[in-house]
């Protein structure tokens, strides 16, 4: 083989901006098909196939490879079925609903997962610098991505029974994978999850603790409700500290060094050309299940521990009842107005 022929499930926000145009332009891919449940938007992309199921894809001989872009809640189904026909599959991110449903996906086989951020240029660097001991013995590393609610047509992200959860699934994931890549498996975890601003199924913040077996403390903030942008991310060592604020930038800042280490243009890119060479066999996976899945323990974690909370005036206003409605009776005429 020296060609993979790609099919893509769901022609969404992320596939049709990111992964889709990777796959065109990396040149030993090819776009064969599409599984949607609108051929129509199939029509933008001529030559390619269209299926509504993927059952039906996995019945043409000449697919290699599956990038599973469906909802959270149906990555096990599909990156199994595509496994179990012989296909390598690249999953989206998070892996699974939860750790045991990502357990069964690798034990189905060999995969990857879309955590991007991995072939970061400064991400690479800072793991290389870490590692030297540049910055001394890593104590603690800090990340946090602030921003408003996702637009409508992500609107499915705010539906746990698709998307899991909020913001700890959607952007504390990839945060969570990049401390994993430079301090390896997580030793501990937990949170906290609430919905301050908005009215949600699933949680409009989450703060997630993760203590690492060479000591290292891993503190991540993820909000859907900050009108203020932040995609901040550093690592605090006994010697000094490095900066990669912005995450998605750039800059990579320790000491009086400051190294400008771009990501690509398409940050799907590096992803998919190093999935093709991994098919290939010319290089490993940069992200296996095996090692993504470590990100679904942690984020079980914190919902078994980290109780969604109402937002403080509801609190208030229910603790303000329970008091009224605790006051001994000749308190409650007493005080009444």
């Amino acid at each position: 083989m020296d060609r993979v022929r790609w099919i893509v499930i769901g022609i969404g926000d992320v596939t049709r901006k990111r992964v889709i145009p990777a796959i065109l332009s990396e040149p030993r891919s090819e776009l064969y098909g599409l599984v949607t449940r609108d051929p129509a938007k199939a029509e933008a992309y001529p030559g390619a196939r269209a299926w509504r199921s993927l059952e039906e894809a996995l019945r043409d001989p000449a697919v290699d490879a599956v990038y599973v872009a469906s909802p959270v809640a149906l990555h096990a189904a599909h990156t199994i079925a595509a496994l179990g026909a012989g296909m390598r599959v690249l999953c989206e991110k998070p892996v699974a609903m939860d750790y045991r449903q990502a357990q069964s996906m690798v034990a189905a086989g060999v995969f990857g997962v879309a955590y991007f951020r991995r072939l970061y240029p400064k991400l690479r660097r800072a793991k290389e610098l870490i590692e030297a001991g540049v910055i001394g013995q890593p104590l603690l590393a800090e990340a946090c991505n602030h921003g408003w609610l996702e637009s409508e047509e992500r609107g499915w992200l705010r539906d746990p029974a698709l998307a899991g959860g909020g913001p700890l699934y959607d952007t504390a994931s990839h945060r969570i994978d990049a401390f994993n890549f430079l301090f390896g498996p997580p030793a501990r975890a937990t949170g906290l999850l609430s919905n301050v601003v908005h009215k949600l199924s699933v949680e409009d913040s989450a703060t997630v603790l993760i203590d690492y077996a060479s000591g290292v403390r891993g503190v991540v903030d993820c909000r859907w409700n900050s009108r203020v942008v932040r995609d901040e991310f550093r690592v605090i060592g006994t010697e000094g500290e490095m900066n990669l604020t912005p995450l998605n930038g750039p800059e990579l800042r320790y000491g009086n060094t400051v190294e400008m280490l771009p990501p690509h243009v398409n940050l799907h890119y590096p992803l998919i050309e190093n999935f093709v060479s991994a098919v290939l066999g010319e290089a490993p996976l940069v992200c296996p299940g095996t090692e993504a899945i470590q990100v679904d323990w942690v984020t079980g974690q914190v919902k078994a521990h980290g109780v969604l909370r109402a937002p403080r005036r509801v609190l208030l206003r229910a603790w303000s009842a329970g008091l009224r409605a605790a006051r001994p009776r000749f308190l409650r005429a007493r005080f009444r107005t």
